[in-house]
């Protein structure tokens, strides 16, 4: 990836309940991805482009959870350690930080929320923080949800591009990652 200062890097909820064998929601191999994304982001710092971290950040009861009617196990509960970025991921402090799913949404998208109940779609608020930028890197986890959801929507606004090295997929049914990437091409995402 080119950066430069009309670029943006997007590292995706590398988060200890995602990236960690031991989290509430692991991704197989989430902890690999941490050395890749750290040269972008020192990659990307160096050549002044803006660097984005997003979080998942719920409630204890959200729609979201299994145990409140949805599909996933408790995780990325506000303020606890499943939450907190990975401890190898480098975070800078001049970086731009999303929470996603606070108020309960379905947060999936680094751009858009969504009412897991009534569907009901609003913004993160990302789109405006990315007001000077024309293209986008994408890294984290998970690759067949929150990546691609991420993608879907930057792919609308930017020249967008996904750093296969830098995510891995959950997988719930054999061939999502495959799936999710092919979904990705056929909307406009570059893949390297």
């Amino acid at each position: 990836m080119e950066y430069d200062e009309a670029s943006a890097l997007l590292v995706l909820d590398v988060q200890n309940d995602f990236a960690d064998p031991t989290g509430n929601l692991y991704v197989r191999g989430g902890e690999e991805t941490i050395e890749f994304i750290n040269q972008q982001i020192a990659e990307a710092s160096r050549r002044g482009a803006m660097v984005v971290y997003t979080q998942d950040w719920h409630p204890e009861t959200t729609p979201h959870f299994e145990k409140d009617g949805g599909i996933w196990p408790v995780h990325c509960v506000a303020e606890t350690e499943g939450a907190a970025f990975h401890p190898e991921l480098e975070v800078i402090d001049s970086a731009v930080f999303v929470r996603k799913g606070v108020g309960g949404e379905d947060g999936y998208s680094g751009f858009s929320l969504r009412d897991p109940v009534t569907g009901e779609k609003s913004s993160t608020g990302l789109v405006g923080e990315l007001a000077m930028i024309e293209s986008v890197a994408l890294v984290g986890l998970a690759l067949d949800y929150c990546v691609k959801e991420t993608a879907l929507d930057a792919v609308r606004r930017f020249q967008t591009t996904l750093l296969a090295d830098g995510t891995r997929p959950v997988n719930l049914r054999p061939g999502d990652g495959t799936r999710a990437v092919a979904e990705m091409v056929s909307a406009g995402v570059a893949v390297e």
